[in-house]
């Protein structure tokens, strides 16, 4: 699943609804394509975290891709960056 490009309080409900119905649907592992993450705010980072309860509760693992430098900042001033690090994620990794 892609998340858009914005998103922000005004998206964030629909977005994390579908991200749990997308999740809910596994057996395996699930890839979150944030890469396309423009404009956002701690909202985003609250989506994210509904992905890692959702992905929990159904014993798999979230890989987060691409997200931006500066989504990786705001979740470090909050102090979650270690939670959205993937192992499968290269940015990750340095």
């Amino acid at each position: 699943m892609a998340l858009p490009a914005v998103l922000t309080q005004a998206q964030a409900t629909a977005v994390a609804a579908q991200l749990q119905r997308a999740i809910a649907g596994q057996t395996r592992s699930f890839v979150l394509d944030a890469s396309a993450l423009q404009q956002f705010d701690s909202s985003a980072l609250s989506v994210l975290l509904t992905g890692l309860r959702a992905a929990a509760a159904k014993g798999i693992q979230l890989h987060i891709h691409g997200l931006p430098d500066r989504a990786r900042q705001l979740a470090q001033v909050y102090g979650l960056a270690e939670l959205f690090e993937s192992p499968a994620d290269p940015a990750a990794a340095t």
